[in-house]
């Protein structure tokens, strides 16, 4: 038992923890910029005021996580994040394929408490900051409303992914609220004059099927008049949660300090809409449905965006500019969304793309007049604009790995964010992100330590693909169809494919290239042919192009027709082989040719995307020359994914065991080996809501084992689904080969390997 008696005052509960980097916000910049710098050897606070890790991708508000893929609705191929972010959606979608929102919040956790260098505070909020000096922060002040404790927190170096940037707001640096005008950045999307005006918040309800009536009595607060949402007539029972993304608010208001009220106007709009779908007699298949959840607090796009060295803006993204200091990057639309938010009668958004993924540069990522502050997140730098594309959830996460990484480069050498920009320490930081299987567009992996560089490769068969049989679905032209062919310099494309013509019709078939080698959209007609068909059934069409290729690159063989044309498709699939379709994807485009007004400063250009698994069948075809890109050199060139080629070593189909080797002249001395398989970086792996059709990413090998040149065993695996494999041996081994053996992941997909790497030295990352 416990006595207390009276006193004039108490004090709060107070502990101070010190730490080499703090970070406010557990979103998912927080989560993977703490993951990534714990892995890296630093001690991390990460400070989260809410229950749950994710943010926006928690069952708190349960948005799914989102990036360059864009739902496959863009011309982004292979462009999902790579890094810790790539390695929660993949064990995501192994555990929990059905999008359960509650198995995230578990995850995330379950990623973060895994890591002994990280101090996690739930439920604590900061509400102060102590400087050093007026360009320094030297403390936090926090509160914890469940152990009722104050905590105070100190480190050299500090990284604000809270969302509002309520640590630089409190440490006074710079920031922007609104949209600049047209003339600020010389944004041609911007307005005419600066405004207040801000993407608003969602909020989101989930239903369930009682298989009984249900009846609902709707709040005294909900939303009675249903027609004051211009759009009401597209609500209905089949769509819920996410997808109803629309149900925006808060764009003409302060989205940080009215965040409250915002709330309750969603609730009534939420709860009015379900009483509409209840009760109006208009949806007789609701009778079962009952009301299974909704948000509790809003999920927020837009508030601070804080300045750093550089401002990304529109035209970094539209014309895909370099950066020397590329850490990161971004794909989504530039997604502008109407201030009246549910209430306007304009679109719900405005999307409009580039042709390929873009450059985050590291300038964007640190204050500029705060010397020891990190941003992650929705808040980095960039103009209103811009910042309608970066503030997507998987490239938030992405450049939070980015500042991990920059923090654990800052903690080596003893210095401050902005140091970083000096090449040396750049291509440091570079080297280590990519080591960690972060992507970073036109940027291969340079590292001295690893030895396999220096190795002399040879494999058990390459892949030298001349046919995919036609055991596959037909595929209509009643939408366009293309293949994207790897291709090298001085190759040209000869290839037969089989038809299905029912009446006499013209197949138009074109040969494309994207204007830049390492985008895939298909915007340069180099060749066409139009060849007359007569009906009838497995019909081979040749397609003979003259065409010579000047570099490496994809070609893209479209083919148009009508419905009374199909082609055979093959179950076979490839790494770095994908089939495309030229139609619109309602999810992210309102077209299948994107369409800009003339003067906005965006493309126009046609959308050409893989279907979905269990769709996405390559087209049968048979090729004069086979392709002959597949070596196993590839798996030291510094790329771990598909970009302007496949990057990959793939075996031939008949190989009963695949095997590559690695020799040196001289015994080496192993403890570390990296592996980089393929975990398909096309499929978006969309968190939440929507489903997947596989656990498993069908391009990923599940079982390998690595022996060292007395053919001793060094590690094996029979259950492998993540893209990169680290295997730290018990002891260091001397040897003078390295054989790896893969099994294919099955009889239609050959073995594949993206990447190999091998350390002296032990430890992660």
């Amino acid at each position: 038992m416990q006595l207390s008696p009276p006193v004039t005052h108490r004090e709060l509960l107070r502990k101070t923890l010190t730490a080499d980097l703090a970070i406010v916000g557990g979103g998912l910049a927080g989560t993977c910029c703490a993951i990534t710098a714990a892995r890296a050897g630093l001690r991390v606070i990460l400070v989260q005021d809410r229950p749950v890790l994710g943010g926006n991708a928690s069952s708190e508000v349960r948005l799914w996580i989102l990036g360059a893929t864009s739902h496959m609705g863009n011309n982004n191929r292979w462009a999902r994040e790579g890094g810790v972010i790539d390695e929660i959606l993949v064990e995501n979608t192994f555990r929990n394929p059905e999008g359960n929102p509650l198995l995230v919040d578990i995850l995330l956790l379950e990623k973060v408490v895994a890591e002994p260098n990280i101090t996690l505070l739930l439920n604590t909020a900061v509400h102060e900051v102590t400087k050093r000096d007026d360009d320094s922060i030297a403390s936090l002040q926090a509160f914890c409303s469940q152990n009722s404790t104050r905590y105070d927190l100190h480190a050299p170096l500090f990284c604000d992914a809270s969302g509002d940037g309520v640590l630089g707001f409190l440490a006074g640096a710079a920031f922007r609220m609104g949209a600049e005008s047209r003339d600020e950045f010389g944004e041609r999307f911007a307005p005419a004059l600066a405004s207040q005006e801000l993407l608003g918040h969602s909020l989101y309800f989930y239903s369930k099927d009682t298989g009984r009536p249900v009846q609902f009595t709707p709040p005294s607060f909900a939303l009675t008049d249903i027609t004051q949402i211009p759009r009401w007539r597209h609500f209905n029972t089949k769509e819920y949660g996410c997808r109803l993304w629309w149900i925006e608010h808060g764009g003409r208001l302060d989205t940080v300090h009215d965040t409250e009220r915002i709330k309750w106007d969603l609730w009534r709009v939420v709860y009015g809409v379900w009483h509409h779908i209840k009760n109006s007699g208009q949806f007789p298949d609701a009778a079962n449905l009952t009301l299974e959840w909704v948000g509790m607090i809003p999920g927020k796009r837009e508030s601070r965006r804080f300045e750093g060295d550089h401002i990304l803006r529109q035209q970094d993204i539209v014309e895909q500019r370099s950066h020397p200091d590329a850490v990161a990057f971004g794909g989504w639309a530039i997604d502008l969304h109407p201030a009246d938010g549910v209430f306007s009668a304009q679109p719900g958004c405005t999307q409009w793309h580039a042709k390929g993924v873009y450059e985050i540069p590291y300038r964007c990522l640190y204050s500029r007049n705060i010397n020891n502050l990190f941003l992650a997140g929705r808040i980095i730098s960039a103009s209103h604009v811009a910042f309608a594309s970066s503030r997507v959830m998987a490239t938030c996460a992405h450049i939070g790995q980015a500042v991990g990484a920059a923090a654990a480069v800052c903690h080596r050498h003893g210095t401050l964010p902005r140091a970083l920009l000096q090449p040396p320490r750049m291509a440091e930081l570079q080297r280590d992100l990519l080591r960690t299987g972060q992507h970073i567009p036109g940027v291969r992996l340079q590292d001295a330590d690893d030895l396999a560089r220096h190795a002399t490769l040879t494999a058990s068969s390459e892949l030298r693909l001349a046919t995919l049989p036609p055991d596959g679905p037909l595929r209509s032209l009643n939408h366009a169809a293309a293949m994207m062919l790897p291709v090298i310099a001085g190759s040209r494309v000869t290839l037969t494919v089989l038809a299905d013509v029912s009446s006499e019709e013209n197949l138009r078939v074109e040969l494309r290239q994207s204007a830049r080698a390492d985008n895939h959209t298909p915007d340069v007609t180099l060749e066409t042919k139009v060849i007359p068909l007569a009906r009838g059934i497995g019909q081979e069409v040749r397609i003979d192009f003259s065409q010579t290729f000047a570099d490496e690159r994809y070609a893209f063989v479209c083919f148009f027709g009508t419905e009374a044309i199909a082609l055979r498709c093959s179950e076979q699939r490839v790494t770095g082989l994908l089939a495309l379709t030229h139609q619109v994807n309602l999810a992210v485009a309102k077209s299948a040719v994107q369409s800009p007004p003339a003067d906005i400063g965006v493309d126009t250009f046609e959308f050409w995307q893989p279907q979905r698994r269990p769709g996405g069948h390559n087209l049968a075809f048979c090729l004069e020359a086979p392709l002959a890109v597949f070596s196993p050199r590839n798996v030291i060139n510094g790329l771990a994914r598909p970009t302007h080629q496949a990057n990959a070593w793939v075996a031939d189909f008949s190989d009963p065991s695949p095997t590559l080797t690695l020799e040196w002249s001289q015994p080496q001395t192993l403890a570390r080996i990296e592996l980089m398989f393929d975990p398909d970086y096309d499929h978006p792996l969309e968190s939440v809501l929507m489903g997947h059709p596989e656990r498993r990413m069908p391009f990923c090998v599940e079982h390998y084992r690595l022996l060292d040149d007395g053919g001793h065993l060094l590690a094996q695996c029979d259950d492998n689904h993540q893209a990169r494999t680290v295997i730290t041996l018990a002891q260091p081994v001397s040897t003078r080969s390295l054989r790896i053996e893969l099994t294919a992941p099955s009889a239609n997909v050959p073995a594949a390997l993206f990447e190999v790497r091998c350390y002296a030295r032990g430890g992660d990352d």
